[in-house]
């Protein structure tokens, strides 16, 4: 069951929030769409088939979509929420023949602000450079084709990192999980989602430490403690590193009240 409910809508761009509650693991039908659009995952995953590619899609993953593309979709994990943004044409000046998009820590960033300016009432000015921001961070972004084998290994890490697999804790563990040497697993991961399994793991990490921080927690260190960092200073420096601000900072940039 797919439900769209609007947070804001221009005759330029439409930003929405999509829940699925599908559970199916075969594709759905073919869909033909007219439209320009972004779709970031908040929680959960899934996966999309289009131009002869089939990829994997959670908050780490989203994709763009063109006017004539024949996409298929399918649900083996579950329902998700995602933010879905389409746009005219006209609407942004860059362009990209490709179709998924690695979300990293600053472009959750930029999704997480985004949805917060869709509270804050300004929307002609304020969500429309969130939206612009995001749009052009996102698209910088765009992994290429690849072979089935290597999306996959790729994919099967992603899953076992997100889901805070036991053996997720170090490399060669999760190499073990998945059957491959640590070394065929870091050069695949390295060239499928262009970043190092170090970093990517660090990206979930910073997101997480948004989440939290978005809900309201205070306590750093306990943070750290929570989220594997060997101490609040590894936390701050990991931080930093991603988005270039600390986590005090951080609770500024995420506060959902109107910025001035």
């Amino acid at each position: 069951m797919l439900s769209a409910a609007p947070l804001v809508v221009r005759p330029e761009f439409a930003v929405r929030t999509v829940s699925c509650r599908a559970d199916h693991i075969r594709w759905s039908a073919p869909d033909v769409r007219d439209d320009h659009r972004m779709v970031l995952v908040r929680s959960g995953r899934f996966r999309r088939s289009a131009d002869g590619i089939d990829v994997d899609l959670d908050p780490t993953v989203g994709y763009l979509g063109a006017p004539g593309q024949e996409e298929r979709f399918a649900h083996p994990a579950g329902g998700d929420v995602c933010t879905s943004v389409n746009f005219t044409a006209g609407f942004w000046e860059g362009r990209t023949d490709r179709t998924t998009v690695y979300v990293d820590a600053r472009v959750d960033m930029a999704h997480r602000r985004l949805l917060a300016a869709a509270g804050d009432g300004d929307v002609d000015y304020a969500l429309t450079e969130e939206l612009l921001r995001l749009i052009a961070a996102a698209a910088r972004l765009t992994p290429g084709r690849s072979r089935p084998a290597d999306q996959a290994l790729a994919s099967a890490a992603r899953e076992a990192i997100n889901q805070g697999a036991p053996e997720a804790v170090g490399l060669v563990p999760l190499a073990g999980l998945l059957q491959v040497s640590p070394y065929r697993l870091s050069r695949v991961f390295s060239r499928e989602m262009g970043v190092s399994l170090t970093r990517y793991r660090n990206r979930v990490r910073v997101g997480q430490v948004m989440e939290r921080l978005e809900r309201g927690e205070r306590g750093l260190a306990g943070l750290a403690a929570d989220l594997g960092f060997s101490d609040q200073a590894h936390l701050t420096r990991t931080v930093r590193e991603h988005l270039g601000h600390t986590p005090t900072a951080l609770r500024r940039l995420l506060d959902p009240r109107p910025r001035h």
